[in-house]
């Protein structure tokens, strides 16, 4: 069993990163800057926030951040989006999710302008990542997939199943696995909360990726000897720490990895990544 180590990988292409930019602004280029609104005061959305931000320094990229209270209006909000698009020095937009609830996300996400969708939420990355055509490709799949490509991992005619449906990893990932491509070339089955039998799917799979959100859901009794298995969960669960908590992914760890080929970790797989596959597309806008 190999550990895939997302923070170790991550911290590589930084290094990449920051020598493009090196070279950009050696050639008189602006640097890339990315811009992030946070809108309340949401703990997980702060701490994220702030990776970002630093990411950003290690990497020798400009970054702003713009906090807005809780009550923040939807047009506020939307008036404050249509600056940063008109703004050039700006070349990507993240804006934190979750949203208050008097917020409409899709808008929010829609009112973004694609060229600066660093995300790849917007309906038309998604559409042109669809399609296999040049597109800023959403944080969680990139991730994955680079991190797949750079251990070597096999994609080309094994059976990946997914377990979630959503449309931030699960069905964006199924998409890039299945195209024509390396990472790729696969057969993807999709299984949700509502799929019966699932351990029947799983059993048959090469590479199973956990996405469902709930804390251990894959037990080892779920996994073939020699599988890939990669969890994108991370939940916190009472624990006796100091803290009172721990992390746990969707994975139940001790019973899965003796069984498998290669295996991500939580923390330091798959979320180092994200933050990564932002950069890149900050980066990639930067060049439009």
């Amino acid at each position: 069993m190999k550990i895939l180590d997302g923070k170790a990988t991550a911290d590589q292409i930084k290094l990449e990163i920051a020598a493009e930019v090196e070279k950009m602004t050696a050639q008189g280029k602006k640097r890339p800057h990315l811009a992030a609104i946070l809108v309340g005061d949401d703990g997980a959305s702060q701490t994220y926030v702030g990776h970002k931000e630093k990411a950003c320094a290690q990497v020798g990229f400009k970054s702003t951040l713009l906090r807005l209270p809780a009550d923040t209006s939807e047009e506020f909000l939307l008036s404050e989006i249509a600056k940063i698009n008109a703004d050039p020095d700006i070349d990507g937009l993240i804006v934190q999710l979750p949203l208050p609830k008097h917020i409409n996300e899709q808008r929010v996400i829609e009112t973004i302008d694609p060229a600066k969708d660093v995300d790849g939420f917007h309906p038309v990355n998604v559409g042109k990542m669809v399609l296999g055509l040049p597109s800023f490709v959403s944080a969680t799949p990139w991730g994955i997939l680079e991190l797949m490509e750079r251990y070597g991992i096999e994609t080309s005619g094994k059976h990946c199943v997914i377990i979630g449906r959503s449309n931030i990893v699960g069905r964006p990932l199924a998409n890039l696995l299945s195209q024509k491509s390396k990472p790729g070339d696969c057969t993807v089955t999709i299984c949700h909360s509502r799929t019966k039998d699932l351990k029947e799917y799983t059993l048959k799979a090469d590479i199973i990726i956990a996405a469902l959100g709930v804390p251990e859901f894959l037990k080892g009794d779920m996994v073939p000897e020699g599988a890939v298995v990669i969890d994108v969960g991370i939940t916190r669960v009472k624990a006796d720490t100091k803290t009172g908590f721990r992390l746990a992914g969707d994975v139940q760890f001790s019973e899965v990895s003796p069984k498998c080929s290669y295996i991500t970790p939580v923390p330091g797989g798959v979320g180092p990544m994200t933050i990564i596959a932002l950069l890149r597309n900050t980066l990639k806008a930067a060049a439009l």
